[in-house]
């Protein structure tokens, strides 16, 4: 019997839904680590952060999918690190804040724009090209930055190596971004090969949508029932 991709998204999202909403807290045991631990602490949490941020990674699926070749890759994913590390890196030191479910919020809109882009939504449904890509990569990296600096602000960092702590936590990022990537890359790149990877475009791209409205309605939810 051949396995039904029509039916992924929904099986997937029904299995990852318990951790992905778990996954972004800012845990004690994190706070513990940065409190007795130096820069390499805050390196090691911002790269656990990045690995275990599915609204990010799932973003970066989306583009992946979008993309043909190794430089492709490479430029977008570099104009989408650039993005992120600005606002993370400046909001942070400057104390910009947000409500973090609102800046999570828009955060699985990029998700939910990604996977309708990627299905043609906005030619099909919208009779109009989609916005240039790179823009919009770099748009979304500085609002996934602003996420990023929106967590990072809630642990006490104090007063001492602050800067230092801040360039670490992005370090950190940028090493879990490039190990949560590799095995993404080879997966899609592996899978364009075959026979299926229509059906698994499809299947994944809607499993982005869905999971993006259901990660927003979440978060709005937290917004105004969570007591913030």
């Amino acid at each position: 019997m051949k396995p039904s991709f029509k039916k992924l998204p929904v099986t997937l999202l029904f299995l990852f839904t318990p951790f992905l909403l778990a996954a972004h807290g800012v845990s004690s045991a994190d706070q513990e680590i940065l409190n007795n631990g130096g820069l390499l602490s805050y390196i090691y949490v911002g790269a656990k952060h990045m690995v275990t941020g599915y609204d990010h990674l799932l973003f970066l699926v989306g583009v992946i999918f979008y993309l043909s070749g190794f430089k492709d890759i490479v430029r977008f994913i570099t104009v989408f690190t650039i993005g992120h590390s600005i606002t993370l890196i400046g909001a942070t030191y400057l104390g910009i804040k947000a409500d973090e479910h609102l800046i999570d919020a828009v955060i699985a809109l990029s998700v939910l724009y990604k996977g309708f882009e990627n299905l043609g939504g906005f030619e099909k449904y919208l009779k109009f090209k989609s916005p240039n890509l790179l823009l919009m990569v770099f748009i979304f990296g500085l609002i996934h930055g602003f996420g990023l600096s929106t967590r990072l602000q809630s642990f006490d960092v104090g007063s001492s190596q602050f800067l230092a702590k801040i360039f670490s936590f992005n370090v950190g990022v940028e090493l879990g971004q490039i190990c949560a990537l590799i095995p993404i890359v080879f997966i899609i790149s592996q899978w364009k090969n075959k026979k299926s990877f229509d059906s698994f475009y499809k299947a994944t791209n809607l499993y982005l949508i869905i999971a993006g409205i259901g990660l927003f309605l979440y978060q709005m939810y937290g917004y105004y029932y969570g007591g913030h």
